[in-house]
């Protein structure tokens, strides 16, 4: 076996394949060479190779959100790393581990006129957990620098940046390493047991109990725990679909039940205590809700980070969901409500409007969800993007057999398709992207990738622009508006299917959509896109009609 000559890179080498970081994702590039000869030629390390280093970022953060372990990405100097702040900045906010590893000139070259030269070191710090900037020779300084990035990332669930320089010559090989790494144990984490005492006198005094649960994995909150809760009768669970969470009792459509609240609705829905699970929340309603009507206490569980999203935190509990479940469950007094009955009878009241108000729309956003959520196999991986899609898809109720993943750290459009083609890779079910056009078109570099399983599938729809502008307050129907804010265009991705090796369906209507997502799901054996192209004037009203329809 080859070894880098360079002894940083064997140091980093050595350290990655100690702690078992096994999967490398590269971008091309010169200097960037030690490492990358070293990872591609031990068998240790699974290597892709994606050239868009955005892409590859994003990519990286699909495999590291399916393994919840930290996955490395490798660049060469120069602007390639900056291509990896978005998806630097979604893992921060959606706590996903990844590890930055970027080649750098030596520090005498830095700010000289050199090229391909910036300023690397720090470059992520408003947005990673930790920062090694390595001395230019290997070291044990460096050896624990680079080992701590890795602790963080994998105790702490965010991004660190590993910065590398190597002087040149960069290609030169040899046999038998010159530089042996220290290696050192993984710190133990300090148990905090007084700052997670439960105040039961604020849970067996509450008349009402809100539990609010963003995105998380699936299976995160055992069955056992979510039955528990759903089953006091002073208790409301309020997910969405991104949740992963399923019970007959939970509110799933929180949008479609507090849109059309009145004044007196709002203020008998006001939480005496609200518990929070999991990470961000989609529903603009229910931050504005909670906000102008604020629980008289707010916990959050989260064993790493609390958001004060409501502006009304009292408690931060840094235990697991189930921890903190398993406690309540043993010392909860259960205090006889109808809090949780009344909810229940306005959402089956809400269900049958929802079914009678989509039986009469045309072909729309709206109808393809719903025709789309009709025919959505069981057993499978579900990757929506962001903006009006993931909006939609809260209006629907989504089988438990599917896991449902959205970067929703930062909500933007970016790396949708290249984060769901990371997952895909490592999930063992099949993965369907569902993506609005302008997401789909801003990361279409994304299947520029060798790594495409043959049972990937996209559908993509398609109403000729920002379909969210025109549902948000501000909406005028003019030439800025359509440029600026829509971005109007007429677009669509058969040329990109036929450039990729992708199999390409197109639907128009309700009976076109029907056909083709039969087709869509009975092929597996290459990746496939389906356009559904839709009216972009009407959804707006559509959306705000099915709102007061459905009360």
């Amino acid at each position: 076996m080859n070894y880098p000559e360079i002894p940083l890179a064997q140091s980093i080498l050595q350290l990655f394949k100690a702690k078992e970081i096994k999967h490398i994702i590269i971008s091309p590039g010169s200097r960037n060479a030690p490492l990358t000869i070293g990872f591609t030629n031990d068998s240790f390390f699974t290597c892709y190779s994606v050239v868009d280093e955005r892409c590859a970022a994003f990519f990286a953060m699909g495999i590291a959100q399916q393994l919840n372990q930290p996955t490395a990405l490798l660049c060469t100097s120069g602007s390639a790393l900056l291509n990896y702040y978005p998806a630097v900045a979604e893992a921060f906010y959606s706590q996903i581990p990844l590890i930055v590893v970027s080649a750098d000139r030596p520090t005498s070259k830095i700010d000289i006129g050199d090229g391909q030269t910036i300023r690397q070191r720090n470059v992520f710090e408003n947005h990673s957990l930790f920062n090694a900037n390595l001395l230019d020779e290997a070291s044990a300084k460096n050896d624990e620098l680079i080992q701590k990035a890795i602790f963080t990332a994998k105790n702490k669930k965010g991004p660190v940046h590993i910065n590398a320089p190597f002087e040149e010559p960069l290609y030169n090989l040899i046999s038998v390493p010159t530089y042996h790494a220290l290696i050192v144990e993984e710190p133990s984490e300090k148990e905090e047991h007084n700052s997670n005492t439960v105040d039961f006198s604020i849970i067996n005094h509450a008349a009402k109990i809100v539990v609010l649960i963003g995105s998380q994995n699936p299976e995160t909150i055992s069955k056992e725990h979510i039955d528990f809760l759903a089953n006091l009768p002073n208790v409301v669970i309020l997910t969405e679909i991104n949740s992963n969470v399923h019970h007959s009792k939970i509110v799933s459509n929180i949008d479609t039940l507090i849109t059309t609240f009145l004044e007196d609705d709002f203020k008998s829905f006001q939480p005496d205590l609200l518990l929070t699970f999991g990470g961000m929340i989609v529903s603009k309603r229910i931050k504005a809700l909670f906000r102008k009507y604020p629980p008289k206490n707010h916990w959050h569980i989260d064993e790493l980070r609390a958001y004060n999203t409501f502006g009304a935190l009292t408690k931060h509990f840094t235990v697991s969901a189930n921890q903190f479940i398993k406690e309540i469950k043993t010392n909860i007094l259960i205090k006889p409500s109808d809090f949780s009955e009344k909810i229940q009878t306005i959402m089956i009241n809400r269900k049958k409007g929802h079914r009678s108000y989509l039986s009469t729309i045309p072909f729309s956003d709206l109808k393809s969800f719903q025709i789309i959520w009709n025919h959505l196999p069981e057993n499978i991986q579900l990757q929506i993007s962001n903006s009006a899609v993931i909006r939609y898809a809260q209006l629907f109720e989504t089988s438990e057999s599917i896991d449902v993943y959205c970067n929703r750290g930062t909500s933007g459009i970016d790396g949708s398709t290249s984060t769901a083609i990371g997952a895909s890779v490592i999930s063992k079910k099949p993965t369907v992207l569902i993506s609005g056009d302008i997401s789909f078109f801003y990361d279409s570099n994304a299947l520029w990738n060798n790594y495409i399983p043959e049972n990937f599938k996209i559908i993509i729809i398609n109403n000729s622009g920002g379909g969210i502008f025109r549902i948000l307050p501000g909406h005028v129907e003019n030439k800025t508006f359509n440029t600026f804010f829509e971005t109007e265009h007429n677009l669509t991705a058969e040329h990109l299917a036929k450039m990729y090796q992708f199999n390409y369906l197109t639907a128009n209507n309700e009976e076109e959509l029907s056909v083709a997502l039969k087709l869509l799901f009975s092929q597996n054996n290459q990746p496939q896109i389906l356009e559904v192209f839709t009216p972009s004037k009407i959804n707006r009203d559509l959306l705000r009609n099915y709102f007061t329809s459905i009360s």
